[in-house]
C-alpha cells in the first residue's frame, strides 16, 4: 500500500496597513499589493481616524477594513495585528511600494528559517531627487540600525517593511505600549519581540518608500524624539547588555544536555 504524500504546509499571510488620510497613496500602495507574484490571504487596512476616503479605497480594493478610535500608529499597527489571521503577517505603510515578489520573498524567507520568528528588510526611496536616493536612503537606514543595535543589543525593526509569525505577535500583544501615541512603534514592538523571539534581516524582501518625512523638519525631529521615549521607557530593565544576558541564559536552559 503506498501512503500518499502530502504537500508541505503553505502559511498564509496576512498584511496590515495603518492609515490615516492617505487615499492617494494607499491606492498606489493596493495596486501593488494586487500585483504581487504570489497574493496575500488577506490585506487589513486600519483606519486611524480618516477623514479623506482612506477606507473606501481599501473597500474598493478588496482589504477588510478595521477602524481604531485610539490616536496613534502604535495603536493602529496593533489593532491590524490584533485582527491579522495569517500565519505570517506583513507590515508595510501607506506610502509604501512593495517590490513585486515582496509576499513571495517573505513567505520563502520564514520555510527556510524555522528557528526565525520576525524578519525586516530593506528599502530604497522611490520618489524626491534622483541623485540623493541612494544615498541617502544609505544613511538613514545605516544610521537606524546603528543606533537601534546599539539600543536593542539585536536588529531594530522597520516597520515599512517588517515581518513575523502570529504566535509571537500573540506573546507580545498584552505587553506593547499600543496606548502612547509619542512612542515608535517599530522601536517598541522591536524591544518586545527582540527579548523572546530571534529577529533576522530578510536580504530578498525589499521595500520602496517615499522621501516624505524629509520634506517636513518638524515631523522629523518628532519621530527622533519618539525613538529616544521609546528606549528611556524601556530603560533600564531593558538595557543592551542586561537584555544580552536574559537572551543567553534563555538559551543555556533551552540547550539539551550532552
Amino acid at each position: 500500500m503506498t501512503l500518499e504524500r502530502r504537500p508541505p504546509h503553505r502559511p498564509t499571510v496576512s498584511v496590515v496597513i495603518p492609515v490615516k488620510d492617505d487615499a492617494v497613496m494607499l491606492r498606489r500602495c493596493l495596486r501593488a499589493l494586487a500585483q504581487q507574484s504570489e497574493q496575500p490571504d488577506e490585506i487589513v487596512v486600519v483606519d486611524n481616524g480618516s477623514r479623506d476616503d482612506s477606507a473606501e479605497v481599501a473597500r474598493a480594493a478588496g482589504a477588510r477594513v478595521v477602524e481604531c478610535v485610539t490616536a496613534g500608529i502604535p495603536a493602529a499597527a496593533a489593532t491590524g495585528y490584533d485582527h491579522a489571521t495569517g500565519d505570517l503577517v506583513l507590515r508595510l505603510d501607506a506610502d509604501s511600494l512593495p517590490d513585486p515578489t515582496w509576499v513571495a520573498d517573505f513567505r520563502r524567507d520564514f520555510a527556510q528559517r524555522p528557528d526565525v520568528d520576525v524578519l525586516t528588510g530593506a528599502a530604497h526611496f522611490v520618489d524626491g531627487p534622483r541623485a540623493l536616493r541612494v544615498p541617502l536612503a544609505a544613511t538613514y537606514l545605516g544610521l537606524y540600525a546603528l543606533l537601534g543595535f546599539a539600543a536593542l543589543g539585536h536588529l531594530p525593526l522597520f516597520g515599512s517593511n517588517l515581518a513575523f509569525r502570529r504566535a509571537a505577535w500573540r506573546s507580545v500583544r498584552t505587553e506593547v505600549h499600543r496606548g502612547d501615541a509619542e512612542v515608535h512603534d517599530d522601536f517598541d514592538l522591536a524591544f518586545h519581540l527582540g527579548g523572546r523571539h530571534r529577529i533576522a534581516y530578510s536580504r530578498r524582501a525589499d521595500m520602496g518608500i517615499s522621501m516624505r518625512p524629509f520634506d517636513d523638519g518638524r515631523a522629523f525631529r518628532t519621530r527622533i524624539a519618539r525613538g529616544f521615549r521609546t528606549v528611556l521607557t524601556h530603560w533600564p530593565d531593558e538595557l543592551p547588555h542586561r537584555r544580552v544576558a536574559r537572551r543567553l541564559g534563555r538559551a543555556q536552559r533551552a540547550a539539551p544536555e550532552r
